[in-house]
C-alpha cells in the first residue's frame, strides 16, 4: 500500500544545467524523459538558451516548464553571451562569475514552487545550503562517462589531500583545479556539489562502465544511479522537430494542404535560428550518395573546440594524405584563414553551418568519425557503430579517448610528448588505420558495431529512467511523510 501511494504522487522537478549546450542538451533530454513518465519539470536557464532549444513535443508542453532567469551583467562578458558557444575560453570563467548572480532570482523561483527535487550540474556550489532550508532534495546530474568522473572525484575529494594525484588524472586535475577571474575553482564546486547531493545521476549504464559505477560509488559514498546514455533519436537534431505525427493540429493542417492545388502555397516561417533548409541538405546528401560505403571520414569537433591556423591546416592536410574522401564541419575557429559556408577541396567537403550530425552519422557512406572525443559524439556515433578517431583538445577528452581506446572502438591521434602537438602525417596514419579494409580496421569495425548493440538499445536505456525517477518517487520529501502514515 505505501508502495503504490508513493508511486501515484506526482513529482515537480527542476532541473539547472550549466550554461554550456554540451550540458544543457543532456539535461533537456533527460527533463523530457522525466515528463513522460507523467512528472512536472521546471527547466531553469537563460532566456536566449532556452530560445534556442529544440522546440518541445507538443504531448510534453503541459509537463515542461521553462523558467528564464536573466543573466547578470559582468564586467567583461560581452553582451548577449548567455553561453559557452557566445565566448571564446578564456572569458568562460566571466560567464561563471555571472552564473553566481544567478542565485538570488533562483533562489525566488524555489521558495515559491518548492519542487520536489533539484537536478543540477557542477557549477552552482552556493545552492546546497539554500535547498537544505527549503527542504529541497538535491541530485547531482553528471553528462560525463563514470570513467572520466571517478578520475576526477577520486584526485579532488581523495588524493589531493595526500598529493598522491594519478597520472592519468594529473591533466585534468590541474585544469579543474586553476584559479580563474570566477573567483571560484571547478575542482571547488565539484567538491560541494557532489559532497551536498543526496545522490549521484549520471549519463553512463553498467553495460558499458560497470566497474568505473563501483568506482564512483566508492569514492562518493552515495547512491550512483545511471541514467542509460540518452541517445538521441535522429529527428531531434532538426530544429523543426515538432512531432508533427502527433500532433492533434496535424491532421487538420493535412486535410487543408491536400485541398489546394499543387504549388499554390506559400508557407511561411520566422524561427528563433536557421538551421539548414532543404537545399542544403539535399547537396550533403546527394554528396553522401556518391561515395562508396564506409568510405567517408566524417569530421567534427563540437561546439566549443576552436582550431588556430595550425592545427587546421594539419588537419586538412591530413584528411587529403589519408586517401579517403571526408565532410568537415567546422563550428569554431580562432583563425585567420577565411572558410566560407561550404568550400570543396580535392577530396572532401568543408561545412561550416549546422548540420544534422546523426543523419550524416547513420548514413550508409560514413565509415569513420574524426572527434574530440567528447561523451555525447562518442554516443552518437556508437548508436551507429560507426569507429572513432579520436583528437582530443580539452578537459576531460583525452580520458574518453583512453577509454574509447581500451573498448577498441577507435584509436587516438598520437601528440608529440615535448610541444603536444600532432602532425599531418600521424594524423593521415591514424585516419587509415580505422579505415583501412585489412585487419586492423576491421578489429575497430567490429567492436564498435558490437558496442551499437548497446549505445543503440533504446529499451535498454528507458529501463534506467525508469529505474532513476523511481528512485526520486521513493525518496522525495513528500513520499517519505507517506511511508511512514502506513
Amino acid at each position: 500500500m505505501p508502495e503504490q501511494a508513493i508511486n501515484n504522487k506526482k513529482l515537480h522537478i527542476a532541473v539547472f544545467p550549466w550554461l554550456a549546450f554540451g550540458h544543457i542538451i543532456p539535461f533537456y533530454e533527460l527533463a523530457k524523459l522525466i515528463a513522460q513518465k507523467g512528472h512536472k519539470v521546471s527547466f531553469i536557464s537563460t532566456p536566449r538558451n532556452i530560445k534556442r532549444l529544440p522546440k518541445l513535443p507538443s504531448n510534453l508542453q503541459p509537463l515542461v516548464e521553462f523558467i528564464e532567469l536573466p543573466l547578470p551583467h559582468v564586467e567583461n562578458l560581452p553582451q548577449n553571451a548567455e553561453s559557452t558557444l557566445d565566448v571564446p575560453h578564456h572569458i568562460v570563467p566571466y560567464l561563471k562569475k555571472a552564473f553566481d548572480g544567478l542565485q538570488g532570482p533562483l533562489t525566488k523561483f524555489l521558495e515559491s514552487s518548492t519542487p520536489h527535487w533539484l537536478l543540477y550540474d557542477f557549477a552552482p556550489f552556493w545552492l546546497l545550503p539554500i535547498c537544505s532550508n527549503l527542504g529541497i532534495s538535491c541530485i547531482y546530474f553528471c553528462i560525463f562517462c563514470a570513467f572520466v568522473e571517478y578520475f576526477c572525484l577520486d584526485s579532488i575529494l581523495i588524493r589531493a589531500h595526500s598529493n598522491s594525484i594519478e597520472e592519468i588524472a594529473k591533466p585534468v586535475y590541474d585544469f579543474l583545479s586553476q584559479q580563474n577571474e570566477s573567483g571560484v575553482t571547478d575542482a571547488f564546486r565539484l567538491q560541494e556539489i557532489v559532497v551536498g547531493a543526496a545522490a549521484v545521476a549520471i549519463r553512463s549504464c553498467t553495460e558499458v562502465e560497470g566497474e568505473s559505477l563501483k568506482n564512483l560509488e566508492r569514492v562518493c559514498k552515495k547512491p550512483i544511479i545511471p541514467v542509460g546514455l540518452l541517445p538521441p533519436l535522429p529527428q531531434s537534431n532538426d530544429e523543426d522537430n515538432n512531432n508533427d505525427d502527433k500532433d492533434e493540429n496535424w491532421p487538420k493542417i493535412l486535410k487543408w494542404l491536400d485541398k489546394k492545388e499543387k504549388g499554390s502555397v506559400i508557407y511561411v516561417a520566422f524561427g528563433s535560428e536557421v538551421k539548414l533548409n532543404d537545399e542544403d541538405w539535399n547537396t550533403i546528401l546527394k554528396w553522401l550518395d556518391e561515395q562508396e560505403e564506409r568510405s567517408v571520414i566524417y569530421v567534427a569537433f563540437g561546439s566549443e573546440v576552436a582550431l588556430n591556423d595550425e592545427e587546421f591546416t594539419e588537419i586538412a592536410m591530413g584528411l587529403e594524405l589519408s586517401g579517403f574522401p571526408f565532410f568537415w564541419v567546422l563550428k569554431k575557429q580562432n583563425s585567420s584563414l577565411d572558410v566560407s559556408s561550404s568550400m570543396e577541396t580535392k577530396r572532401g567537403i568543408i561545412w561550416t553551418n549546422w548540420v544534422p550530425q546523426l543523419k550524416i552519422l547513420a548514413h550508409k557512406s560514413v565509415g569513420g568519425f574524426l572527434s574530440h572525443s567528447g561523451w555525447s559524439s562518442v554516443i552518437e556515433s556508437l548508436q551507429f557503430g560507426c569507429p572513432l578517431i579520436m583528437l582530443p583538445f580539452q578537459n576531460e577528452q583525452g580520458l574518453v579517448a583512453r577509454l574509447m581506446e581500451e573498448n577498441m572502438v577507435g584509436i587516438k591521434v598520437p601528440r608529440n610528448e615535448d610541444d603536444g602537438k600532432f602532425t599531418r602525417d600521424s594524423l593521415a596514419k591514424t585516419l587509415r588505420s580505422v579505415m583501412s579494409e585489412d585487419d586492423e580496421g576491421k578489429i575497430y569495425r567490429n567492436h564498435a558495431e558490437k558496442m551499437s548493440k548497446i549505445f543503440g538499445d533504446k529499451e535498454l536505456h528507458q529501463k534506467y529512467i525508469d529505474e532513476f525517477v523511481n528512485y526520486m518517487e521513493i525518496h522525495s520529501p513528500s513520499s517519505k511523510i507517506i511511508a511512514k502514515l502506513y
